[in-house]
Formats: structure tokens, sequence, C-alpha cells
């Protein structure tokens, strides 16, 4: 068997040293680099809610693809965005739906439903991606360790620039000017200047509207 050489020795001296190093290096260096190129930002604010994301696709060090849609209707009443691989935010997206008609207008329910299963069944838990849902009433982060995640002050970010996205919007959260639109727009654009993986092409989803009630199904 052939020795493992140093990481940077392996980088220094050329591709065909590559093949020395640790596979789970290599396997984790692709993995990381798919799940940081995005940016995923739900605001909050009076009687509107808004899920807004960027548009680029990056792979290694190129840009793929800068218009991609990472924003879904998922009813009339539900709207998300992921961070990760592509089809497979489409499987889970598809699958939470799925939970929505078995539960109608319970979005808490059906998502803690779906991250039960995504941590447990065996095809569901290699899926790779992290999703932002939201109705009138509630916003939730859901992943495949089983989180689903309320936030305390009414916003969500996810990705690469998901730290600079949420600090900025809790920083315009308090402008008694600015709506849920304004913030997270302002607040993707922020994140789109600080972070290589995220660009200006933002799409979005907004519901307007008063919320019902507290919803059961998880805290």
């Amino acid at each position: 068997m052939a020795a493992v050489l140093p990481l940077g020795r392996c980088l220094s001296e050329g591709p065909h040293y590559l093949r020395l190093v640790p596979a789970t290096w290599r396997l984790f260096s692709s993995s990381a680099s798919e799940y940081r190129a995005t940016t995923v930002l739900c605001v909050r604010k009076n009687d509107e809610v808004v899920v807004m994301a960027d548009g680029q696709v990056t792979m290694g060090s190129q840009v793929v693809k800068p218009n991609v849609n990472k924003i879904r209707k998922i009813s009339d009443d539900v709207i998300g965005g992921f961070a990760g691989t592509t089809t497979d935010a489409i499987t889970l997206f598809e699958r939470l739906e799925s939970r929505l008609e078995e539960h109608p207008g319970q979005l808490k329910r059906a998502a803690v439903d779906l991250a039960k299963a995504w941590r447990s069944d065996k095809f569901l838990r290699r899926l790779d991606a992290v999703m932002v849902v939201a109705d009138r009433e509630i916003s939730l982060q859901v992943s495949g360790n089983g989180d689903v995640l309320e936030p305390h002050d009414n916003i969500i970010a996810i990705g690469s620039g998901g730290n600079f996205a949420l600090a900025a919007a809790r920083a315009l959260m308090d402008v008694p000017d600015l709506d849920a639109e304004q913030i997270a727009r302002r607040a993707m654009e922020i994140a789109a200047d600080c972070c290589i993986y995220t660009n200006h092409n933002f799409r979005m989803e907004k519901l307007s509207g008063p919320a019902k009630g507290p919803q059961s199904g998880g805290d």
C-alpha cells in the first residue's frame, strides 16, 4: 500500500500525488464546497414573510450558473428555499409537500415528520441539503440531523453568506420604514458583496396576511 503523504506536499508536488491524499479528505472538501455556495434568507416582519436567495452555482473555483432558482412555492400558504444539492432539495420539498397534504395547515408538524424520516430513513439521510420553510405563522430551518429550528428573532439565514445576511437583517429589523422584503433585499446585497459564492441575482417568494394562530407538532 502506498504511503500517505502530508496534504501540503501532495498539493505542492503536482496533481498525480492527489491519489495519495486520504479519500475522506477529498470527499469532505468536495461536499463542503457544494454546501457553502449560496445564501438563503428568510425575514418575517409585521404581517409579511419573505424567503430570498441568490442564483449562483459554484463548482470549485468556477461559477457554472448565475441564475439558478433556489426558492420554491410549496403551496399557496408555504414557501421555502434551500442550500445544498439541487436534486436532493427537490426530493425533500416533495416529501414535505406530501406531509402537508397529510397535515393541512400544520407546517411545524409536517416539518417534524420530515426531519424524523430524513434522519432515520436509509435513503433520505444521504440527501445533502438544508431547508428554510415558512408560512404566515412560523419560519423553520430543517436539516438532516433531525433539527427543526424556529428563530427567536424572525430571521433565518443559511449557506455560505448566511452569517453576513443574518447580521445585516438583524441590524435592519428595527428600522421602522423598512418592510420584510426591503430588509431581505438589503441584507442579501450585503451578503453578496461579502461572499464570493453569492451573487446579486436574487429570487424571492413572499406571503402577506395575518397569522391564524399557534401551530402544534413541535417545539
